[in-house]
């Protein structure tokens, strides 16, 4: 990875850049209304992990939000992605991939050049507290939001409440919604065991569809469930997951010490 002291390159539009050469347009649906999506991709040994997952998200929140992608085909976009991977050194961390709406749209008009642009940043990976604590938010998550499941650049609740648990000295917060069922961690998708058994949130709580909790769904016995806060209260063991963190067992949940107990979901991922 880049020294302290030489900060890493990004590449913007599939072109190689400093950081501070990098702009979009003030005036676009990206800088006004957050019009973007964007996916956080886990990189082990020098290669972006579950590419094929992440593009495909990609293309999916794109396509519901009316981003339009057309300039950037798979190909190209991975080819950057490699590219900037090399260039920063990055052997173990994350990159992540951010299209931008460019295009104005109705209520503010005018001229724009491009309809999208992609940024690609990287880093290490997140910093990992051994005694990884979690409190539960007061920042309700709504099930009938059209991006409660999209990952978009609107991501200010999921900042405001991790902030939120940060100030109180937790590392995350798991948030639930409306109902009272249990949803996602603020930047992080969560499981639990209880009773033996290995459950997550289902998609219909507004659980965002993460690619890990994907990969993890694919390879272990895992139920989807909509329980409430009261019944991941009685865990025996909570688990974090995402490209950023990894797979990160939680050691305390609202005060509560849980067991450091080990589990399969633990191993499953390169490097963990």
């Amino acid at each position: 990875m880049t020294t302290d002291t030489q900060q890493p390159l990004v590449s913007l539009n599939l072109r190689i850049l400093a950081p501070a050469d990098a702009s979009i347009q003030a005036i676009s649906s990206a800088a006004l209304y957050g019009k973007g999506v964007f996916t956080t991709i886990a990189i082990h040994d020098g290669k972006p992990f579950l590419w094929e997952k992440h593009w495909r998200r990609l293309l999916e929140n794109a396509a519901k939000l009316g981003i339009d992608l057309a300039e950037f085909s798979e190909e190209a976009t991975r080819k950057a992605l490699d590219e900037i991977i090399e260039k920063n050194g990055v052997e173990k961390g994350r990159a992540r991939l951010t299209f931008f709406d460019e295009t104005a749209g109705e209520i503010w008009h005018f001229e724009s050049q491009r309809k999208s642009s992609l940024l690609i940043t990287t880093a290490d990976q997140r910093p990992v507290r051994e005694n990884f604590r979690v409190k539960m938010s007061l920042h309700r998550v709504s099930s009938l939001s059209k991006l409660a499941a999209i990952k978009s650049c609107n991501y200010l609740e999921n900042i405001l409440a991790y902030e939120e648990a940060r100030q109180s000295g937790f590392d995350e917060a798991i948030r639930v919604n409306e109902g009272g069922e249990v949803v996602n961690a603020c930047m992080a998708n969560v499981f639990w065991l209880l009773n033996g058994r290995l459950f997550t949130p289902q998609l219909s709580t507004g659980c965002l569809p993460g690619t890990t909790r994907e990969f993890i769904l694919e390879n272990l016995d895992c139920a989807e469930v909509d329980y409430l806060y009261d019944q991941v209260h009685l865990a025996e063991a909570i688990f974090l997951s995402s490209a950023g963190l990894g797979l990160v067992r939680v050691s305390e949940l609202n005060g509560k010490k849980l067991p450091a107990m080990d589990h399969a979901i633990l191993h499953l991922l390169p490097n963990s």
